[in-house]
C-alpha cells in the first residue's frame, strides 16, 4: 500500500539502527579515542569556544568577503557554532556557500586546533534561506497523515542545506500541544502524541538520510512539555508528552535536543536536571548533546548573576549556549569559584567534539560544503510542496457547493486572497526576516503562489474570476508581543505597533458589489505571521479585525460563501460557519498553496486532510485533547481526525486477533474500505485502542495507527495493521508495563466517527520493561 521509494528505503535502514547510538560500537570507540586526543591538545580557551556560537555575517563585508582581521580579534580560539547562518543573509545559495567556505577555511588554517564550526539553521518548513522551497507549516502537514511524504520533504531539505554547508538543523519542534490558543501551535503536529511521534520520526529520518555524514542532524525540541505539556501529571508526561522525543532518540538516533523557555516543577528547563538527567539521559539513555534555546540561559533566574546562570545550566546537563555563548564564556571563572567541576566541563566539550566527528566536520573524510553549482527550489521540491499542500488542507463543511462543477462567476475577496502571507507561517525565511529584521521579502524567491494566482492558473474555460480585497487583516494593531519566549524581542524597535502592509487598498463597497453579481463567493480570511507566532499573539481566537463582520455582509448577499481560513491554529468560527456553504481550513500551505487550493476548489483533487487538533467551538485557553475523560464535546466544533471528502467511504469486515499473549511482538488487524462515491480520493483510516473493562490503566481512546489509502470510485481495499501489545501499555513504577486485559480495537474516519470495532484480549503475565519496545503499528 505504500510505494517503495528511496525515501521509504531510508525508513527500513533506520529501523535496523534503532537505539540511542546510530553508529556501530567499533566506530564509536574510534571516535572516542580521536576526541580524547584532540581534547588533550586544546587550550581551555579553545575548549570553551566549542560551547559557544556566533552570527557569521559580522565577519563579512557587504560584498560577502571575509574580514580575517575581525576573525582574529573575535574568535582567535575558534568557535563551536555559527547560528542561523542562512537566515541572516540575503544571499543566493552559491553566495551563501562561498561565505561558509571562507569562514571554515579561516577556522581550519588560523585557529590553534583548526576545528570547523557547526553551521546550523531552522528547517521547519524548508531551509530558512533566500530562494529555498517553502513547504506547508507543520500543523497542516500533520493533517496529511502522510509520514512518507513528510520524510521526502526533509530528505530534500537536508540535501539543500548540506550543499551550502549546514550540518545541524534546529528542527523539528515535536511538542505535543494541547492548548488551542498557544501561539506556537503551528510549529507542532497538534494534540495527539502518537501522530506527533510518527510525523516527528519521519522528519528526523528524512533529514538525517540514515547517515549523519550524508544528511543533516536533527535537533528535537523543546524538551520537555513546551506549549503546556510541562504542566501535565507524571503519567501523561511520561506516556504522551515524552513519546515523540523518545521515539526520535531511540528509533531514529537523534543526537541533539533543545530545551524550552518554560519551567517544569518550577525550574526552567535549561537548568532542570530532573528532565535533562533523570528523564533524558538516565531513563531514555540519551548520549547526544543538549543545547539551549536562544537566550534561555539568560532567563534561568533573575536573581542570579550570568556566572551563576551558566553554572546552573551546565550542571543540569546543558552543553551549548545558543546563540552566542554569552553566559558560557564565564564557565572557566565558574570552575575557579567551585561552581562547576572540571569533569562537567570536559564532558560537555567532548560531547560536542564527538558530534562533530559523527556528522563529518572532523575526521578523515571531511566535506564541509558542495563545490558544484547549487540550485534551490527544484521542480522536484516544488512538486513535494504541492502534494503536501493538497493533502494538508481540511474540508470542514460542504453543502454541495464544492467542487465548483459548472461555469460560474467567482467573486474572490478577503485579506488572504491575494498575498504570500496567507501561505507562510512562522519560522519561514520570509516571516522571520520580517519579524526580526523588519525586512520585506518579495514573493519571487521562491515563487509563492497566492490563492488568486492559483485560481487564475487553473480556471477552466467559461469561468470568470473577479477580485477585490474587501477588508484588511486588522484595522488596529492586535498583536501582543510576549517576553516569555526569545528574549531578543526586547531589542526590536517599534515591534508593538507593527502590521503587515498588504500593498493593496481594501474596498468593502466594491467587494460587495462584485459579490452580488457573482454565482459563488470565495472569502479568504484568517491570521498572518505577525498576528500569531513565537513572541506574538492576539487576545482571542475569533477572526482578526473586522473579518467576521465582512463575511457576514458577504453572506447577506444571498450568494453561497466558501470560507477559506488561513493561519497556524484553529480559529473560532461558530455562528459563522453555519451560514457558509463550505468551510476550508488551509493552515499555512506553503509556496504551492494557491495551486493546491485551486485544484481542491475546482475538483481536480479531492480534499483528504484530517484534523490534527480538536477544532474549538468557543474560546479555549486550556489543555484540550480528544482522549481526555473530562472533554466537553459541546466545546468542540470538529473532532480530532475529522475531514470531509468529495466522495464517500464504506468500512466493513473488521478482523482482529482475538487472543494475544502479552509477550507477543504483534497482533493483526484488518478492515475493508470501499470508495462508494463518484470521485477518486484518499481516505485516512484511523485505528484507535480503548479499554474494554474498567481496570485498564490507559486512556478511554487513543490513536495507535493510521493508513492513507487511495481509492478509485467503486474500488475496495483491505487495510492491514500489525499492532504491538506494548502500544496498550502504560508508565508506572519507573518503567513500561503491559498488562493482560480486554481491549476494543476501533477503526474510524475520525476520533468521533468509529465505523468498525472488535474486542480482543491480552492474556498471560504482566510484562514489565525499562522502556517501550515498539512505538508504532505497522501498515502491511
Amino acid at each position: 500500500m505504500k510505494p517503495i521509494t528511496k525515501y521509504a528505503a531510508i525508513m527500513t535502514l533506520a529501523g535496523t539502527m534503532a537505539g540511542c547510538n546510530s553508529q556501530m560500537p567499533q566506530q564509536t570507540a574510534g571516535i572516542d579515542q580521536q576526541v580524547n586526543t584532540l581534547y588533550e591538545k586544546m587550550t581551555n580557551e579553545e575548549r570553551v569556544a566549542q560551547l559557544c556560537g556566533i552570527y557569521m555575517t559580522q565577519f563579512f563585508d557587504e560584498n560577502g568577503k571575509l574580514l580575517p582581521e575581525k576573525c582574529a580579534e573575535k574568535i582567535p580560539n575558534g568557535i563551536g557554532h555559527c547560528s542561523q547562518f542562512a537566515l541572516n543573509t540575503q544571499c543566493n545559495p552559491e553566495q551563501l556557500r562561498d561565505m561558509v567556505a571562507q569562514m571554515q577555511d579561516w577556522l581550519i588554517k588560523n585557529t590553534p586546533s583548526g576545528i570547523p564550526a557547526l553551521m546550523h539553521e531552522e528547517v521547519l518548513s524548508g531551509v530558512n534561506a533566500l530562494d529555498a522551497t517553502v513547504y506547508p507549516q507543520q500543523i497542516g502537514l500533520a493533517c496529511s497523515f502522510n509520514p512518507e511524504l513528510a520524510e521526502q520533504k526533509t530528505f530534500q531539505t537536508a540535501t539543500s542545506l548540506r550543499k551550502i554547508g549546514g550540518f545541524l538543523s534546529l528542527s523539528p519542534m515535536i511538542d505535543v500541544v494541547r492548548d488551542p490558543s498557544f501561539n506556537r501551535l503551528e510549529e507542532s503536529y497538534g494534540e495527539d502524541a502518537y501522530l506527533s511521534a510518527v510525523m516527528a520520526t519521519a522528519f528526523v529520518r528524512g533529514l538525517q538520510h540514515g547517515d549523519l555524514q550524508k544528511g543533516v542532524a536533527a535537533c528535537t525540541k523543546h524538551f520537555l512539555g513546551y506549549g503546556g505539556g510541562g504542566n501535565a501529571d507524571k503519567k501523561e508526561l511520561m506516556e504522551e508528552i515524552l513519546l515523540p522525543h523518545e521515539a526520535c532518540i531511540r528509533q531514529e538516533g537523534s543526537k541533539v535536543v533543545m530545551t524550552g523557555y518554560h519551567a517544569v516543577d518550577g525550574t526552567k528547563c535549561v537548568a532542570n536536571s530532573q528532565i535533562q538527567k533523570d528523564i533524558l539521559r538516565n531513563y531514555l539513555g540519551y548520549d547526544g548533546i543538549m543545547v539551549s534555546d536562544y537566550g534561555s540561559i539568560d532567563q534561568v533566574d533573575d536573581n542570579m548573576t550570568p556566572l551563576q546562570r551558566a553554572a546552573a545550566a551546565i550542571n543540569a546537563g546543558n552543553d551549548v549556549d545558543f546563540p552566542q555563548g554569552d553566559n558560557y564564556k564565564l564557565i572557566p571563572e565558574a570552575i575557579k569559584h567551585g561552581l562547576v567541576t572540571e569533569q562537567t566541563f570536559e564532558a560537555a566539550i567532548k560531547r560536542v567534539l564527538k558530534f562533530k566527528f559523527m556528522v563529518g566536520t572532523l575526521g578523515d573524510s571531511v566535506k564541509l560544503y558542495d563545490e558544484s553549482s547549487i540550485k534551490f527550489d527544484t521542480p522536484e521540491e516544488r512538486k513535494t510542496a504541492y502534494e503536501l499542500a493538497t493533502q494538508s488542507v481540511v474540508l470542514l463543511k460542504n453543502n454541495g457547493v464544492l467542487p465548483l462543477q459548472k461555469p460560474q462567476k467567482i467573486a474572490l475577496t478577503g485579506p488572504n486572497a491575494n498575498t504570500m502571507w496567507a501561505m507562510l507561517g512562522d519560522y519561514t525565511y520570509q516571516s522571520m526576516r520580517f519579524f526580526w529584521k523588519e525586512s520585506i521579502q518579495d514573493d519571487l524567491h521562491p515563487k509563492i503562489v497566492s490563492l488568486r494566482e492559483g485560481l487564475a492558473n487553473r480556471l477552466p474555460d467559461g469561468y470568470s474570476l473577479d477580485y477585490q480585497r474587501g477588508c484588511d487583516w486588522t484595522e488596529e494593531v492586535e498583536t501582543m508581543v510576549e517576553q516569555s519566549g526569545d528574549p531578543r524581542v526586547a531589542y526590536l524597535k517599534n515591534i508593538q505597533n507593527r502590521k503587515i502592509d498588504s500593498g493593496e487598498k481594501s474596498d468593502e463597497k466594491s467587494a460587495l458589489e462584485i459579490a452580488k453579481k457573482s454565482d459563488v463567493i470565495i472569502a479568504a480570511v484568517g491570521e498572518n505571521a505577525i498576528l500569531c507566532g513565537e513572541n506574538r499573539d492576539r487576545k482571542h481566537l475569533r477572526l482578526p479585525g473586522r473579518q467576521e463582520e465582512f463575511v457576514n455582509k458577504l453572506i447577506a448577499t444571498g450568494k453561497p460563501v466558501v470560507l477559506v481560513i488561513f493561519g497556524g491554529r484553529a480559529q473560532v468560527i461558530s455562528g459563522l460557519a453555519e451560514k457558509c456553504a463550505a468551510v476550508i481550513q488551509a493552515w499555512y500551505p506553503g509556496e504551492e498553496g494557491g495551486n493546491a487550493l485551486a485544484d481542491i476548489i475546482l475538483g481536480n483533487v479531492s480534499p483528504s486532510g484530517k484534523l490534527s487538533v480538536s477544532y474549538p467551538a468557543e474560546e479555549l485557553h486550556e489543555p484540550v485533547c480528544y482522549n481526555y475523560d473530562n472533554l466537553d464535546t459541546k466545546k468542540i466544533a470538529y473532532p480530532f481526525g475529522f475531514g470531509l471528502s468529495y466522495t464517500t467511504f464504506e468500512y466493513s469486515n473488521i478482523v482482529v486477533d482475538k487472543s494475544v499473549a502479552t509477550s507477543e511482538e504483534r497482533f493483526n488487524v484488518s478492515v475493508d474500505v470501499e470508495n462508494t462515491g463518484k470521485a477518486a480520493a484518499d481516505e485516512i483510516v484511523q485505528l484507535y485502542l480503548s479499554p474494554a473493562d474498567n481496570n485498564q490503566n490507559i486512556r478511554k481512546i487513543q490513536l495507535q495507527g493510521f493508513a492513507r489509502v487511495s481509492l478509485k470510485p467503486g474500488e475496495k481495499k483491505t487495510v492491514k495493521f500489525a499492532v504491538a501489545p506494548s502500544q496498550s501499555g502504560y508508565y508506572e513504577g519507573g518503567h513500561w508495563n503491559i498488562a493482560p486485559g480486554k481491549f476494543t480495537v476501533k477503526i474510524g474516519a475520525s476520533s468521533a466517527d468509529i465505523r468498525q470495532q472488535a474486542d480482543m484480549e491480552l492474556s498471560g503475565e504482566k510484562v514489565e520493561m525499562p522502556l517501550r519496545k515498539h512505538y508504532f503499528a505497522e501498515v502491511l
